[in-house]
């Protein structure tokens, strides 16, 4: 018993001294080594990052992470890679380094084998031309061989951590976007090994992920637990063991990914097998779980699902994309049905090769259900192809409506209503040859009632009778009757009656009559979008054939009525505001739409509209129909600024392409986008309108809209004191972009006044600061307009001719320099009156031909070249009394603020143009001097470059008369 005392003593006190020395060694590590460990990890981030990396704080401590000894960063702020160097990459409260103590006390290296990162932000982000912010770790330069006997930081992981992390990815090219957060994840494995095992514990408190703006997971939970055998060499992840859960829905993966130089190669196959309706149903939006809970669910339920194929968008190849989804036994009952749904059955299979709608087909081989006797559905739908579809469908089903309500317990609407349809459908379906099945088929709808709980009364009285009829396949035998279409609603009954015959040449007859409160039917469906005091109010007789209007005979038709708005809210997805309608009155005459009243506003601006729109019913009949119309305009102002289409506003859903353009150019306001499908001319008058805090006054002439592009024709307005005329185009070509053509002449206008108030006159003519006077101005240009609507000056193109016809120049430092040089102090002070200089524009070059004016008794003559940003290549002849035919020759280069000059010389610096590429709107390269060149040299590179902007100028007069 003594001797197993000692023995226990002894246990005890190597083991108390084991437990104090690594207590010991826990302590005095990080006092031996943090000035070590804390630079290497400096070092190594300054040379592997290429974001700016901020932080408050470093621990090297055993205890954050136990038993690891760690590098931990507090406060951790990293931007992106360029072009995102100014936006957050990641922001962390703790981020360390886990350190292989090994090397540490043995080697002296610091050996990174594990990375943990608590309460982080992740902002991962691709912009539409496929540049990432992600880009910030700079790989080592693989020109020299390894060096394995040097020292230093490198990275070889065995373990990454992420705890309590909301990670946003947002991928504008790919138009996807996913939102995690409450993200806790553990990865491990050799993570430096060339071939490893990655097992990887996830788990998500709310998953958001959408593919062009729809949503296919809202605030799912998500739990993974995978294992993926990952091959560094060749890129490519073998998915061993791949389970997930997405909220109650098990789903198992196998298959891979391998990642090629130009895409993926994917072979993916996933399964939800012998699970239940209930497990499906709650992968549905979130506002359809609480009905889900409350609803007796049964039934079962398998998904499958496949990915396969190589993704290439060089080669213009997708892979294939396969899914079936099973119901079998369905069972839905709420508490208070009278009657369950019963016998749910569905088989829906979807295939899409190459990812190509064109491509798709569906097969919903069944769906059916039972709510008592004679109260079934039944549909079997097949379809191929999208813009050429085939189809074939039998839809077949007699249903109460409020039995139905009942039977799935839903409690946020009331229908009621006996619904019955009989559809059956077999062909081609294709608008562009005018294609459509043979059909047969009817859907009715008696004593319908609607009631939501966003607005207390309801809509009564539904009754629709539609058939639809095909004999031959084609849009020539298509007929569709509405007989009638009628309800109630706020006291207010609405009419409906219509039957088109012939689809080739359609055959209408419509009749439409009611008073409908917009703003109250919206609030029954909770949409918004709509004011809530709009009103609209029909009475519309339609009688015609659609060739009456296109071939002109308008005594054919007999279209009739009126159709009043009042107090109506619209949107486009173009404009970042919103339209008020305060009245609109229109009445229908045969083939026209008359603007009786039309009084509108948006933001700032107001419209009165007088004219009418042509042809508005094939309008709405054609696959890509153009409204036509003639209006007189009036408005008391217009401020173009904010109809750009990045400016802020109340309108929501605005296209993917603006909405993008806004993320990644926050600052930016865009260019005016125009409508595609307008051919429409103004006669416009407006007294004020302003453009970038430039007001025009009293603004009057003809405007057209066609095709995408707005027209000025003959259009006059005060600006700076005096009349401008002007002929103008212009065009969108993106959010971002814009391209206009103009012709102006302004006569006798104050050149200080110009200066000071107009960008671009203090852009195009510098000298303009120096000269006092009245000057008129002949000039056409064309060019582009960058993101904030601004002029792209290596862009522009074109000439005129700018007359001086009352103006004092003083003290302009390249005359100046010239009189000093030759000694007449006269240049400071020359006579320009009448003067008449004629300029050519092209690649930030202006090409000055020559012009000649009075110094006291000399009569110099200039020529030659300048560019915007301020050089110069010209060449003065000074000549000399009597007459000015003897002279000799100067040559001024150098800039507008230091001018060169060199007297009896011809022999300037050429200016090499600016290259500006049209398609993508970007400089490619700035205007620069060039190589010394002889005076004959010179004068026949001018000469090319000036020949350029004449045939630029003579585009201008073609591209102005085309409307």
């Amino acid at each position: 018993m003594k001797k197993f005392n000692t023995i226990i003593l002894k246990i005890l006190k190597w083991t108390g001294i084991t437990i104090v020395s690594v207590l010991f060694l826990m302590f005095i590590i990080p006092i031996l080594f943090p000035g070590t460990i804390s630079e290497q990890v400096k070092i190594f981030a300054n040379k592997r990052l290429a974001g700016k990396l901020d932080y408050k704080k470093t621990h090297l401590t055993f205890f954050r992470h136990f038993p690891s000894l760690t590098v931990s960063v507090d406060d951790v702020l990293l931007k992106g890679s360029k072009p995102f160097q100014n936006d957050t990459l990641l922001a962390a409260k703790e981020v360390a380094a886990g350190i292989n103590l090994k090397n540490l006390i043995f080697d002296g290296d610091i050996k990174i084998d594990e990375i943990y990162v608590t309460n982080a932000y992740a902002n991962v982000f691709v912009n539409s031309k496929g540049q990432a912010n992600y880009n910030v770790y700079v790989a080592k330069p693989s020109e020299k061989p390894k060096d394995t006997t040097a020292s230093g930081t490198s990275i070889k992981l065995d373990l990454i951590k992420f705890k309590d992390c909301h990670i946003k990815y947002n991928d504008h090219a790919a138009r996807v976007s996913v939102d995690a957060k409450g993200l806790n994840y553990t990865g491990k494995g050799g993570l430096s090994e060339d071939i490893f095992d990655l097992k990887t514990d996830l788990d998500i408190d709310k998953l958001d992920f959408s593919l062009n703006r729809v949503y296919y997971a809202q605030q799912k939970t998500l739990h993974a637990d995978l294992i993926t055998r990952i091959n560094t060499n060749a890129l490519t992840f073998v998915l061993r063991k791949n389970e997930l859960r997405i909220n109650k829905l098990p789903l198992k993966f196998t298959g891979d990914l391998s990642i090629l130089k130009d895409g993926y190669n994917l072979n993916i196959e996933a399964a939800s097998e012998k699970t239940t309706i209930r497990d499906m149903i709650s992968v549905l939006p979130p506002q359809y779980l609480k009905w889900a809970d409350d609803t007796k669910i049964e039934g079962k339920s398998d998904l499958f699902f496949s990915l396969k194929g190589r993704f290439s968008e060089s080669e213009n190849r997708k892979p294939r994309l396969k899914a079936r989804l099973f119901v079998q036994d369905g069972f839905v009952s709420s508490g208070k049905a009278p009657v369950p749904m019963n016998h749910l059955n569905m088989d829906l299979n979807v295939d899409l090769p190459s990812l190509d709608t064109e491509q798709l087909m569906i097969d919903l081989k069944k769906l059916s259900f039972d709510l008592g006797p004679n109260n079934s559905f039944r549909a079997v739908v097949k379809t191929k192809g999208l813009d050429e579809m085939q189809i074939n469908a039998d839809i077949k089903g007699a249903v109460n409506l409020q039995t139905l309500q009942q039977a799935l317990g839903l409690k946020d609407i009331e229908v009621r209503g006996l619904m019955d349809t009989n559809i059956r459908s077999n062909g081609i379906f294709s608008l562009d040859k005018k294609l459509f099945p043979k059909t047969k088929g009817y859907l009715n709808l008696k004593n319908g009632w609607l009631k939501t709980k966003y607005y207390p009364n309801p809509i009564k009285n539904i009754s629709i009778v539609a058939n639809i009829n095909n004999t031959d396949g084609t849009f020539k035998s298509l007929g569709v009757k509405l007989d009638p279409f009628k309800f109630d609603f706020e006291e207010n009954p609405v009419f409906v009656n219509a039957d088109l015959q012939n689809f080739e040449d359609l055959l209408y007859k419509v009749k439409a009559k009611g008073v409908l409160n917009v703003g109250r039917i919206y609030k029954v469906f909770a949409k918004k979008g709509l004011d809530i005091s709009g009103l609209i109010m029909a009475d519309l007789s339609l009688n015609g054939r659609q060739s009456y209007a296109t071939t002109g005979q308008y005594s054919k038709l007999d279209n009739k009525g009126t159709l009043i708005l009042k107090n109506i809210k619209a949107t486009t997805e173009y404009l970042p505001k919103s339209f008020y309608i305060n009245e609109g009155q229109f009445q229908f005459e045969n083939e026209k739409m008359w603007f009786r009243k039309f009084f509108a506003t948006y933001g700032k601006s107001d419209f009165a509209l007088n004219g009418y729109l042509l042809n508005t019913i094939n309008y709405f009949i054609e696959r890509k129909g153009t409204l036509h119309g003639k209006f007189v305009l009036n408005s008391r102002y217009i401020l173009v600024d904010e109809f750009m289409a990045l400016k802020n506003g109340d309108n929501t859903d605005q296209s993917l392409d603006v909405e993008y353009a806004k993320v990644e150019n926050p600052k930016s306001s865009g260019v005016v986008i125009i409508p595609k499908n307008l051919d429409v001319s103004l006669q416009a008058n407006a007294q004020k309108v302003s453009f970038k805090g430039l007001n025009l006054n009293h603004l009057k002439g003809l405007a057209s809209v066609n095709k995408g592009q707005v027209y000025l024709k003959n259009t006059s307005f005060d600006i700076i004191g005096s009349r401008m005329n002007i002929d103008a185009r212009y065009q969108d070509e993106s959010p971002l972009t814009a391209n206009y053509d103009v012709a102006l002449k302004v006569q006798d206008f104050d050149v200080q006044r110009a200066y000071k108030e107009i960008d671009m006159v203090r852009e195009m003519a510098t000298a303009a600061k120096d000269v006092k006077g009245i000057v008129s101005v002949d000039y056409k240009l064309k060019g582009d307009f960058d993101k904030n609507m601004a002029p792209i000056y290596p862009s522009l193109e074109g000439g005129g001719i700018v007359n001086l016809r009352d103006v004092e120049v003083k003290n302009l430092k390249m005359l100046s320099a010239v009189g000093d040089n030759i000694g007449a102090n006269a240049f400071d002070n020359p006579d320009m009156k009448g003067v008449n200089i004629e300029t050519h524009i092209k690649n930030n070059l202006i090409h000055v031909d020559k012009f000649t004016f009075k110094v006291s008794v000399l009569r110099p003559s200039i020529s030659g070249t300048t560019s915007f940003n301020g050089l110069l290549d010209l060449l003065v002849r000074v000549g000399l009394p009597p007459g000015g035919w003897i002279g000799f020759p100067i040559v001024v280069t150098g800039t507008h603020e230091k001018p060169k000059i060199k007297i009896f010389s011809k022999t300037g610096q050429g200016i090499i143009d600016a290259l500006y590429n049209k398609k993508t709107n970007k400089v490619i390269r700035q205007e620069r001097r060039a190589a010394k060149k002889t005076r004959r040299q010179q004068r026949k590179d001018q000469k090319a470059q000036t020949e350029k902007a004449k045939n630029a100028e003579k585009q201008i007069d073609k591209n102005l008369k085309e409307k």
